[in-house]
């Protein structure tokens, strides 16, 4: 499992920079493969906590958890009898919390940075994702299948890779820029969670679901689970 990008001379990368860079509480190495360290997934303190259905902490992850990336900006492509799942993400705490969750679920990933001080996160080509590509693309174009629902490790997934608060009381879920057939079906499903939002799109700051007031973000905490050790303050919702 890989943890380093490719930049344009081929050479191997160690991964970006943690901004802020944590202190006391960043990922921990739990293996290591040709030399490179690999951070392992990272929780916060559950001691006392009370697990909620359908949350993060009430089931072991899953390669199906990976739709929530699709719910937001990622991108799944087929070729052959494989597929390869991508994101492009703007902070490099992102890339920490979203390889390891790939690790997780036994998915190599790498890295590599992109224009406008973004990265693009991405798996290899495996058969393990070609159910995943199956029920989300239509010849090419990506849209949720019929049943789709998000629970709290989807939710989980697409708040590491694109969420981000906006005070006082908000919190912002981004979608795919090109993904218009995908938007109204997820909003169904953040509605099903008890996460109903609203739709904003490109020349509202978005294409993105605003989740307003505190009792729909308590609801969106308690789903999602504690913050990533990587992640900076005030980042993940509490």
């Amino acid at each position: 499992m890989s943890l380093s990008g490719l930049g344009d001379t081929g050479k191997a990368q160690p991964p970006p920079a943690l901004f802020p860079a944590p202190e006391s509480d960043t990922p921990t190495p739990v293996r290591r493969r040709g030399g490179v360290p690999q951070i392992g997934p990272t929780q916060g303190d559950d001691a006392g906590r009370q697990l909620v259905f359908f949350g993060a902490d009430a089931a072991e992850p899953t390669v199906a958890d990976l739709a929530g990336l699709l719910a937001g900006p990622g991108e799944v492509v087929r070729m052959g009898g494989t597929a390869r799942l991508s994101v492009q993400v703007d902070a490099a705490w992102r890339v920490h919390v979203l390889v390891a969750e790939l690790a997780s679920r036994g998915l190599a990933a790498s890295w590599q940075p992109t224009e406008g001080e973004r990265h693009a996160v991405r798996t290899s080509y495996t058969r393990v994702l070609k159910p995943l590509a199956a029920a989300w693309l239509h010849g090419t174009a990506k849209r949720p299948p019929a049943a789709f629902h998000l629970t709290g490790r989807r939710l989980r997934l697409w708040l590491a890779a694109a969420g981000s608060p906006e005070p006082p009381d908000c919190f912002l879920l981004r979608l795919g820029a090109d993904d218009q057939e995908c938007w109204e079906p997820i909003g169904v499903a953040l509605a099903a969670a008890g996460l109903a939002g609203t739709l904003l799109g490109p020349g509202e700051g978005g294409p993105a679901y605003r989740i307003t007031g505190r009792r729909r973000l308590a609801r969106l905490a308690e789903l999602v689970g504690g913050p990533p050790l990587a992640t900076p303050p005030q980042a993940w919702p509490t």
